[in-house]
């Protein structure tokens, strides 16, 4: 990697404020039983991370009244595997919240961003 996209990266994670826990839903099998159960399974564990808020505003044509989504990212090294769906544990300014990754990550070479929805229970 150059030293351009490591003054870059370095840059990027000097504004990490947070953490995070990266969990997976995996199957197990019962013991003595042919029985398939799901488990969480923590797959990352404390990772530094930054989380961004944007608030969108949102306009139709039978709506008196504008609706406000905030939207949700998560920003975090690029060489850290996050499945989609998953269920991401970020504790930022002294907060912890539940989130579900909502789809594929874009990965550059200095971070990853990836869009989080709140965790409302598995799927």
């Amino acid at each position: 990697m150059n030293q351009y996209i490591l003054a870059a990266r370095k840059a990027i994670e000097s504004q990490y404020v947070g953490e995070c826990n990266i969990i997976e839903r995996k199957e197990k099998l019962k013991e003595n039983s042919n029985i398939t159960d799901f488990v969480e399974e923590v797959v990352k564990e404390k990772q530094p991370c930054k989380l961004s808020f944007e608030e969108v505003y949102v306009n139709t044509e039978t709506d008196m009244e504008t609706k406000v989504i905030t939207k949700v990212k998560l920003f975090i090294a690029p060489e850290i595997n996050v499945m989609p769906g998953s269920k991401i544990v970020v504790t930022q300014r002294g907060r912890t919240t539940e989130y579900k990754n909502s789809g594929e990550p874009a990965i550059f070479d200095t971070h990853q961003e990836i869009m989080l929805v709140k965790f409302k229970g598995w799927a």
